[in-house]
C-alpha cells in the first residue's frame, strides 16, 4: 500500500516538499491521543527479546532513527510512535541557519537512494534547547542531539561554536553528537583530522560536564565514510585515549561509486554536489564499522548507520559490532510499517541464532573469525611401549 502511495503521490512532489507533507501527518498524528495509541500498537510492537541496553540506558530495541529526519526536535513522540527505539535530532548549529539554497534533496529511486545538501538547515540551538526543555513526552524514549558547526562561523572559531551548542543542550540529551563529517558544510570533514578532533571533542566534553547538572551525558563522535583506512584507526584510538562513549560510522558520502546503472548517469551527474545515502552506501559504511570494533572492541559502543534497509542488515550490523543501529532513507521508500517488519524480522533472526541476547551477538563474527584463525590445540598422547 505504502509503495502505491509513494508511486502515485510522494514520487511525484518535490523531495523535500513530499518530506515536510509527510512529517505534518506524524506530527499531527501523535497529537491525538487515540490515534497515536492504535498506532503505536500497530507499529511499534515491543519485543521484548530486543531490549538493549546501551549508555546505560535501557531501550525497547536496538533500531532508531539517524540524525536529519527531525532536526528541531518537533516530533520525537511521533517518531517512537512508529516504532523508533530511539530518535536523534538535529544536526542543531550554535545560530539558526537556512541551509543551502533549494533544490537541495533528491531521490534515485531506482537505486534506493538519496542525494542531499541539505546545509544543516535548523533553527538554531537555542531554540531547540527550549523545545527539548519544554517537551511533555508522550512516549519514554532515548534521545541523541546531534551538533554541528554554524556555516557563517569561521573555521578558527568552530570550537567555541560546538561549544556554544553544548551548554545549551547537554542538559537535554540522553546522548549528545559531534557531526564533524557532513559534506555539505565547508571545511566540516576537515575537523576530522585527528589534531583537530582532539581539542573540539575535549572542549565540548569539558562543557557538556559543566552544564548537565552532575549528570555524564555519553559523547560520541560521527565520521564519515570517505575517511581513508588509517584515518579510520586514528579516530578510534582517539575515542578510547578522549574516553568517549561511542562512534557512529557512518555519515553520508561524496562517492558516487555504482550510481547511474540505474538512475542514469546523466541524471546522477545533473544532481551535482551532495551527500549520498540509502543502499549504494552499505557496504562501504559496514566495512568501516569492521574496522572499528576490530580496533576498539567492546571498549566504546559502536553505532552502525548507513544503507540499512531490512532485518538481515541490522542483524549484520550487530553482528559486526554495533550496538546500535540507525536509519533514514529505507524509511523514506519503506514507508511506516518499516521499524514494525524489522523488529520481527531481528527478533525472528535472535531465536534462531545461539545467542541468548541481542548483547550477546555484538561483534559475533569477529569473535568467530579469531576462532578460526587461531584454532584450538589438539592434545598430545604419548604412547609408551609396554615391556614384553
Amino acid at each position: 500500500m505504502y509503495r502505491l502511495f509513494f508511486n502515485l503521490i510522494f514520487k511525484r512532489m518535490d523531495p523535500e516538499r513530499a518530506h515536510h507533507q509527510a512529517f505534518g501527518w506524524i506530527r499531527l498524528a501523535a497529537r491525538v491521543p487515540v490515534l497515536r495509541t492504535l498506532l503505536a500498537a500497530l507499529l511499534a510492537p515491543r519485543d521484548k527479546a530486543l531490549r538493549t541496553t546501551a549508555f546505560g540506558r535501557r531501550m525497547h530495541g536496538p533500531f532508531g532513527l539517524a540524525a536529519g529526519f527531525d532536526k528541531n526536535a518537533v516530533a520525537i513522540d511521533g517518531m517512537t510512535m512508529l516504532g523508533f527505539d530511539h530518535v536523534e535530532i538535529g544536526t542543531v548549529t550554535g545560530l539558526p541557519q537556512p541551509g543551502n539554497p533549494k533544490k537541495r534533496l533528491f531521490r534515485l529511486v531506482q537505486d534506493r537512494a538519496l542525494i542531499n545538501r541539505m546545509g544543516f538547515n535548523n533553527e538554531g540551538s537555542a531554540a531547540v534547547a527550549g523545545r527539548l526543555a519544554a517537551r511533555d513526552a508522550v512516549f519514554a524514549t532515548t534521545v541523541g542531539v546531534n551538533i554541528g558547526k554554524t556555516k557563517a562561523v569561521p573555521d578558527d572559531e568552530a570550537v567555541a561554536d560546538y561549544v556554544t551548542s553544548t551548554e545549551r543542550l547537554a542538559g537535554h540529551a540522553d546522548y549528545l553528537v559531534v557531526n564533524v563529517s557532513s559534506p555539505n558544510t565547508p571545511g566540516l570533514r576537515s575537523l576530522q583530522a585527528v589534531d583537530q578532533l582532539r581539542p573540539l571533542l575535549t572542549a565540548v566534553r569539558e562543557a557538556a560536564d559543566r552544564t548537565a547538572a552532575g549528570r555524564r551525558v555519553p559523547l560520541l563522535v560521527k565520521i564519515a565514510p570517505d575517511l581513508a583506512d588509517a584515518d579510520v584507526d586514528a579516530v578510534a584510538d582517539l575515542a578510547v585515549e578522549l574516553g568517549l562513549d561511542g562512534i557512529i560510522a557512518t555519515n553520508t558520502t561524496i562517492a558516487r561509486d555504482g550510481l547511474g546503472l540505474l538512475t542514469g548517469k546523466n541524471a546522477v551527474e545533473a544532481i551535482g554536489a551532495g551527500g549520498l545515502s540509502g543502499a549504494p552506501l552499505k557496504a562501504r559504511s559496514l566495512e568501516v564499522l569492521r574496522r572499528l570494533y576490530a580496533r576498539v572492541g567492546d571498549r566504546i559502543t559502536l553505532v552502525g548507520v548507513g544503507g540499512v534497509e531490512s532485518a538481515d542488515d541490522v542483524w549484520e550490523r550487530i553482528l559486526a559490532g554495533a550496538t546500535l543501529v540507525q536509519g533514514y532513507s529505507g524509511f523514506i521508500y519503506q514507508g511506516p510499517f518499516w521499524c514494525r517488519v524489522i523488529h520481527k524480522g531481528l527478533a525472528a533472526r535472535l531465536a534462531h541464532s545461539p545467542y541468548a541476547t541481542l548483547a550477546e551477538a555484538v561483534g559475533a563474527e569477529h569473535r568467530a573469525e579469531s576462532a578460526v584463525q587461531t584454532p584450538a590445540m589438539t592434545p598430545v598422547t604419548h604412547h609408551r611401549e609396554e615391556s614384553a
